[in-house]
């Protein structure tokens, strides 16, 4: 896959960052790991919906970063998706820091705006906007619903056609108009990031 040229520098650094993943956290991961691969060996579509609760931060993070692994690891016909237990709007702030790391987004306008988000030229672009997680926008049924905020995850004790599997994050809201801001939502994008990374390498070593 040919990343934009600051996306690909940015991996560069973020790839290495798999090697210090917790070994709780390398089990959770493996679980989404284990999902795809399962599919796949049985000539199956793959759709991820990535849940939290305002579908602001980071379901989004995860949509996003979660399509850019699977690309650079070659693993076909997989959807990545977000939704949320409530409508609001993919956080200006979790765009920028998207943006920082080198996806190229186009903003459209709107109260709440279906942003355009590209990682390679020429390559896929996905429509990132908020909504709930059982939107019309949204897969059905035979889905992963994979659960990005604690909030979200005690909160929706059923999800309908879904495989749930569980791989939270700390909220980078909580760092909203502080000094710490910017250095939060970098933060938590990388974190994302490697471990989507870590999960579709987790594919590709299942031989899937």
């Amino acid at each position: 896959m040919n990343f934009f040229p600051e996306l690909k520098t940015y991996l560069e650094t973020l790839l290495p960052e798999m090697e210090r993943i917790p070994e709780d956290r390398k089990a959770q991961l493996a679980r989404l790991s284990a999902y795809i691969a399962d599919r796949r060996k049985d000539g199956k579509p793959v759709f991820l919906n990535f849940i939290c609760t305002h579908n602001s931060r980071r379901s989004h993070m995860s949509q996003i970063w979660a399509a850019a692994a699977a690309a650079y690891y070659d693993i076909k016909d997989m959807h990545c998706f977000s939704g949320g237990t409530e409508a609001t709007a993919f956080n200006p702030r979790a765009v920028a820091a998207m943006q920082r790391a080198g996806f190229k987004i186009e903003n459209p306008g709107g109260d709440n705006p279906h942003y355009l988000v590209r990682f390679s030229p020429g390559g896929p672009e996905l429509e990132c906007f908020s909504k709930v997680y059982d939107d019309p926008f949204n897969p059905k049924t035979d889905f992963a619903a994979v659960m990005t905020c604690s909030h979200a995850d005690k909160n929706c004790p059923f999800i309908p056609g879904a495989t749930r599997i569980s791989i939270t994050y700390e909220d980078p809201k909580v760092a909203d108009d502080s000094p710490q801001e910017t250095a939060r939502y970098d933060e938590r994008v990388k974190q994302i990031g490697f471990e989507m990374f870590y999960a579709m390498a987790g594919v590709w070593e299942l031989g899937a």
